[in-house]
């Protein structure tokens, strides 16, 4: 098997009215992704997915590495993923020119799992085909009751686990945390993101509030950057400290686990370099005596293919599911994602074991157009208008 073709898919969505959800970095209108495909001089093509700003993905992609790897065989990614990010260095080590490495990669396991065969999860030595998984929404709202109402919902869906966005107000924060925790009941989790809004002394305070009520873990109350906030909190409270969505590669990661930072470790496939890559991230968690619950934000491509990672992992954790009306999510895949009992099912079809709903990829691309507009895209923000900052945490 020869790779004949590398193509990169845009993907756009706007939600109805132009009103998404709303966070600390305002109103979301609109949802990006990047699919990454592998063509073959066999039947088979390979699924990958990156997530970052999808016109430098596909620069990237298509203008550098594609011509590299045409007429390669794709059944050992890790030697070609290496090639990639030597070739990557001098402009790349982070950001997009990770996340695009990583879109191809995923897309070399899952030709290596078809032309073998072979799921993913089982190439990976994952003992079986499924994987925990959390529903992720419940943000900001005038009225905590909805929340309470959001998180009943998602476990009546069959989530054991529910994240939420806090960082408004101390009010608020305690207010929309005690509503999803009754919403969510006895015997499921509650998750809770900071979205970078505290400080050092603010977040020693709500770790005390959070570790009070249960809270599985406490997630990115800093920015990224400041890994020695991080290394001081930790120790200072008792629930458990994940961030990392942020990070590429394991010489990011390895900073922040080296520092003490973390108690959970989030990497994501389609953007911290690939299955390749996060499988050497976990390794390093596992050493470390970490845990790995993977960050997805994206698409259903580079959902699954996290899941497959977790799955194999010793320390897996569980996956995120973004629940909040996304079709890149919902709609991509010609068979819906299926959730039983706070589970991801993963099947034993060989490779990521999925297939695209084309009609669907072909409308969410003629919408994203031939270039990014303009929006609020949750993680990516493009024109001044879009761009909101919320009042400082007091």
């Amino acid at each position: 098997m020869k790779i004949t073709d590398i193509q990169v898919v845009n993907l756009r969505h706007e939600y109805p009215d132009g009103k998404g959800f709303r966070y600390a970095g305002g109103r979301v209108n609109a949802r990006v992704t990047s699919l990454v495909l592998v063509e073959t001089d066999s039947e088979h093509t390979g699924l990958g997915a990156a997530y970052s700003h999808p016109d430098l993905v596909k620069a990237i992609v298509e203008q550098h590495l594609a011509p590299h790897l045409i007429g390669d065989d794709p059944i050992d990614p890790e030697p070609l993923w290496q090639r990639l990010y030597d070739l990557t260095r001098w402009y790349g080590r982070k950001g997009a020119a990770v996340s695009a490495i990583g879109g191809i990669d995923i897309a070399l396991w899952d030709l290596r799992g078809k032309a073998e065969g072979a799921p993913v999860w089982q190439l990976l030595g994952a003992p079986r085909g499924q994987c925990p998984a959390y529903a992720s929404g419940l943000f900001w709202t005038d009225n905590v009751d909805e929340l309470e109402a959001e998180a009943a919902k998602h476990v009546a869906n069959g989530f054991r686990r529910v994240k939420m966005r806090l960082g408004r107000s101390p009010e608020y924060d305690l207010a929309a945390v005690d509503a999803a925790r009754r919403g969510a009941g006895e015997g499921s989790d509650v998750i809770v993101d900071g979205s970078h809004r505290y400080s050092l002394e603010r977040a020693v305070w709500m770790g005390g509030e959070l570790a009070l009520r249960g809270i599985y873990w406490f997630e990115e109350p800093f920015p990224p950057e400041e890994i020695d906030l991080y290394t001081s909190l930790r120790p200072r409270i008792e629930v458990p400290l994940a961030a990392g969505e942020n990070d590429f590669g394991v010489q990011g990661f390895r900073e922040m686990i080296r520092a003490g930072a973390l108690d959970v470790v989030q990497p994501d496939v389609c953007r911290a370099g690939g299955i390749t890559e996060c499988v050497r991230i976990g390794r390093l968690a596992l050493e470390a005596g970490l845990t790995v619950g993977t960050h997805t934000w994206s698409d259903a491509v580079a959902l699954v293919a996290n899941a497959h990672l977790v799955a194999s992992l010793p320390n897996g954790l569980t996956v995120e599911v973004d629940q909040t009306g996304n079709p890149s999510i919902d709609d991509l895949l010609a068979e819906p994602l299926a959730i039983e009992d706070g589970h991801l099912l993963l099947g034993d079809r060989p490779g990521l074991g999925i297939d695209l709903n084309m009609d669907v990829v072909a409308r969410l691309n003629a919408a994203y157009g031939e270039r990014m507009e303009d929006g609020n895209y949750s993680d990516l923000i493009f024109g001044r208008e879009y761009a909101s900052v919320a009042p400082p945490y007091e």
